[in-house]
């Protein structure tokens, strides 16, 4: 019966992964395969990450870091983030302005590298990536789409849940000005009946009707065409556009039942 010899050292244990197209491990894999104490896997990870060779985004998980990264630390986050969150063992998804910019609408680039999760968890910072995580009781719910990565895939948000999610947590990513703009170059990639799905899994009326207005307000009617419906089927009360703002009412949208208590200024892309 063949049995797998175990490697040298850890540094040919993570050469041996690379050969295969694999750029993470677990501590407990890397026990197993070299045989080791974790005391000596300690040291001979804590060699590898002054070297630039290994990084470490959360304890007990390691990333390989390609030559072409060793000036940044780490591998960007979408290369690892699908492997981490199995790590973490909770559904997950790319979203807000990452999966925006994923999806083509780059002007409002993020700074962090933007994940929901169905359990709160600490952010990640590995060496000049920063991974944000929100939390979403419901993430599982969430439309999303499988996009390729250099390591596999990750889940991220359709561009009509981004879209909705932009709206439902604008706080974390600015303000309603900057979703504006992204919804501006976002709405060509949003299809309105996938987008009326979407409304329909967060069961969110007053989240769509902001979303309505807004892409109006930035002419992108179309995409919103079938959400009206959907909006208006349900007799929803009116709603602040920016529910942290007083209600001072600068003016009013019948159409989507919004009061708009707030000045609007888009970005030019």
């Amino acid at each position: 019966m063949h049995v797998e010899q175990k490697a040298a050292t850890l540094a040919a244990f993570v050469d041996s992964l690379q050969e295969r197209g694999q750029y993470t491990f677990s501590r407990d894999e890397a026990l197993s395969a070299l045989g080791s104490t974790p005391i000596a896997l300690k040291r001979a990870a804590e060699r590898l990450k002054a070297k630039r060779r290994l990084a470490t985004p959360r304890r007990g998980f390691y990333t390989i870091v390609p030559l072409e990264y060793r000036q940044s630390g780490s591998p960007p986050a979408a290369s690892f983030i699908d492997q981490l969150m199995q790590f973490h063992d909770t559904p997950y998804y790319v979203g807000l302005l990452s999966a925006a910019e994923i999806h083509g609408a780059a002007h409002q680039r993020p700074q962090e590298f933007q994940v929901f999760a169905g359990e709160q968890l600490r952010p990640v910072v590995v060496g000049r990536n920063r991974i944000r995580f929100f939390l979403k009781k419901d993430v599982a719910d969430t439309p999303v789409e499988l996009v390729k990565t250099t390591s596999g895939r990750m889940r991220v948000s359709t561009p009509e849940a981004t879209a909705l999610d932009l709206v439902r947590f604008y706080d974390r990513v600015g303000h309603l000005s900057h979703v504006a703009t992204v919804l501006g170059e976002l709405a060509e990639k949003i299809d309105a009946s996938k987008l009326v799905a979407a409304a329909e899994a967060e069961g969110e009326s007053a989240v769509a009707q902001r979303l309505g207005y807004l892409l109006e307000r930035v002419g992108a009617a179309k995409a919103a065409s079938k959400l009206f419906k959907w909006v208006d089927r349900r007799s929803p009360k009116p709603v602040l556009l920016a529910p942290d703002k007083p209600n001072q009412e600068i003016a009013r949208d019948a159409r989507w039942r919004v009061i708009v208590n707030m000045e609007l200024e888009p970005d030019q892309p």
